[in-house]
């Protein structure tokens, strides 16, 4: 892809004249059916495209539902599961508001962000800033529902979003330290129904950083061209010519993890089970990425909200083996 300046009157449009994103999909919600005025919000917030948002909850979901297999409960506290989704919509949504503020010079340059509403100009850099505040009080009246050592928990999680969109300034491993703020739901899930950690929730915290870095890995081929031109760093550009062998051994590395998780945790055959089909839907993203082509990275990249969809089905189908076993 070649670099370009922002020119939003070249950028497709969806939606009654307003600028779409280049690469958010086709016909999503928010260019068909959200008000005009309210769309470069949604856009800033990424609600045109929830990926992000499944990848965000289903560690915070995992965590819970591991928890409560070690207490023997028939099913997760729905009400945390609520909150949890609320935070994670409107985290994410304040996190890739910081992230396109940081990064507005970059994007402006870029093929596949150019069109994005700060370098577009749909949004301004301050409105941006104001928007990432309003979001992040709505995350904090979220967390203070939870129990304190939670509350504590998720406010020690700013560090890292804050330095994350800087790290591929600096490194080539920023997928690293989005993997140690992305899955900070997995710590957090544990402390909100226990009230303090313990190694499952660590194991789990562990094998959901080397996923996303793996899976980050795959949606950062997308851009190795523009990183390659504006001196970005990535993992993309760290594992040369072999890609699968390192994406692949993350997600077996990630996959040992959950299972020592599960473990320690008390987990049956059936989260077992689940796991061995997440190695197989991994397997086929490993065997069939293309890194050349941007549309193959971006399919596998979005795959894993399966991966995160069976394993989180596993857990509840064991929250039932374990309260019956219970009973017995």
């Amino acid at each position: 892809m070649a670099a370009h300046a922002a020119s939003p009157d070249l950028e497709p449009r969806r939606d009654g004249g307003t600028p779409a994103v280049a690469d958010a999909p086709a016909g999503n919600w928010v260019d068909l059916y959200a008000p005009a005025a309210w769309r470069p919000y949604l856009r800033l917030a990424r609600m045109d495209r929830p990926i992000g948002t499944w990848l965000l909850l289903f560690p915070c979901w995992w965590s819970v539902t591991l928890a409560e297999v070690s207490n023997g409960r028939p099913y997760p506290d729905l009400k945390m599961l609520a909150l949890f989704a609320i935070g994670a919509i409107v985290m994410r949504g304040a996190g890739c508001a910081y992230n396109d503020y940081v990064d507005r010079e970059y994007d402006a340059r870029v093929a596949r962000t150019a069109s994005r509403p700060i370098p577009s100009g749909q949004v301004s850099p301050e409105a941006a800033l104001v928007f990432v505040v309003a979001l992040s009080l709505i995350g904090f009246l979220v967390l203070i529902w939870f129990n304190l050592f939670t509350i504590m928990l998720g406010i020690s999680s700013l560090a890292l979003v804050a330095i994350y969109p800087y790290m591929k300034r600096f490194t080539y491993w920023p997928q690293a330290v989005l993997g140690l703020a992305f899955n900070w739901g997995a710590l957090m899930g544990w402390a909100a129904v226990k009230g303090s950690l313990a190694l499952p929730a660590l194991l789990l915290y562990a094998g959901c950083v080397l996923w996303t870095i793996g899976y980050d890995t795959i949606y950062a081929h997308q851009d190795t061209d523009d990183d390659l031109l504006l001196g970005l760093k990535s993992t993309a550009l760290t594992f040369g010519p072999d890609p699968p062998f390192w994406v692949g051994s993350f997600y077996v590395a990630a996959l040992l993890l959950w299972i020592a998780a599960g473990f320690l945790a008390g987990t049956h055959l059936v989260f077992f089970f689940g796991v061995a089909l997440v190695g197989l839907q991994m397997a086929w993203q490993v065997s069939t990425l293309d890194t050349s082509d941007p549309k193959n990275c971006l399919r596998r990249f979005r795959a894993n909200r399966d991966v995160g969809a069976a394993i989180f089905l596993a857990l509840l189908a064991d929250t039932l083996i374990s309260w019956w076993a219970g009973l017995s």
